[in-house]
């Protein structure tokens, strides 16, 4: 994989990933106190970054061919979760993800809660709120930064790229005040979920013993191949009754 195809496909994974904490963070900000809310999410930024700080090295230390078993059985979870998710919703057995509706349902329930002080901390819910969805979001991008970083021998780059990934993604947060709804964030999710499976494959073969007809260039094939295969599953499902599911 070459440098710049590392960091697009962390971008994008990252940029998926901070769109949806974005929104909780909103719905703290904007239900319980923005003060309480931006504290909880630099909080998770903070352990997210001492995660990598703490894993990357060790990773980086597992032998070629078990960090590449390592690496390519994590991105197959997620990559198979992420395209049965993309293809449940654009068959129509799962509704769109809609930052909106997710907002909306977020704010409803944080005002329902009592405010509570504890240390420094001005709202506590507020602040957890904020704090496990960056927290919970930021694991993926943990995984995405550690497994394609270290799999490279270059964490820095996927470090830049999550990065950047999350400030541009908050900038357009804090100048908009509003969740980010134009952002393609189904099709996005679609794209990386492929990437994610692929490489995943690949990966997890060359770390098993196997060799790939041309090397690298087998991935060529592989993308599309699931991408066709991912085509397949949806126009089957299709013929399955919708059901309402926002998340």
């Amino acid at each position: 994989m070459s440098q710049s195809a590392l960091f697009l496909v962390v971008f994008l994974a990252c940029v998926v990933e901070a769109v949806e904490a974005l929104t909780i963070v909103l719905a703290a900000g904007m239900a319980r106190g923005w003060r309480s809310a931006a504290t909880g999410c630099l909080a998770a930024l903070l352990c997210l970054a001492v995660i990598v700080a703490a894993i990357g090295p060790a990773i980086s230390a597992i032998p070629l061919d078990g960090l590449r078993l390592l690496v390519g059985g994590l991105l197959l979870v997620f990559g198979l979760q992420w395209l049965r998710s993309a293809v449940l919703r654009a068959s129509g057995n799962k509704a769109l993800h809609d930052e909106a509706v997710v907002l909306q349902n977020t704010l409803a329930a944080a005002r329902h809660e009592n405010p509570h002080r504890a240390g420094g901390v001005v709202d506590w819910y507020g602040f957890t709120l904020a704090f496990k969805g960056v927290a919970l979001e930021g694991v993926e991008v943990v995984v995405f930064v550690v497994t394609f970083g270290a799999s490279q021998h270059d964490i820095p780059l996927a470090v830049v790229a999550a990065g950047l990934a999350v400030i541009a993604v908050g900038s357009a947060g804090v100048v908009l005040c509003a969740p980010l709804t134009r952002v393609p964030k189904n099709l996005m999710k679609f794209v990386v979920g492929v990437l994610l499976t692929a490489f995943g494959m690949f990966w997890s073969a060359e770390g098993a013993g196997a060799h790939w007809p041309a090397g690298d260039a087998a991935l060529l094939v592989i993308i599309p191949a699931t991408v066709a295969y991912v085509v397949l599953l949806v126009t089957v499902f299709r013929r399955r009754s919708p059901v309402s599911d926002v998340r």
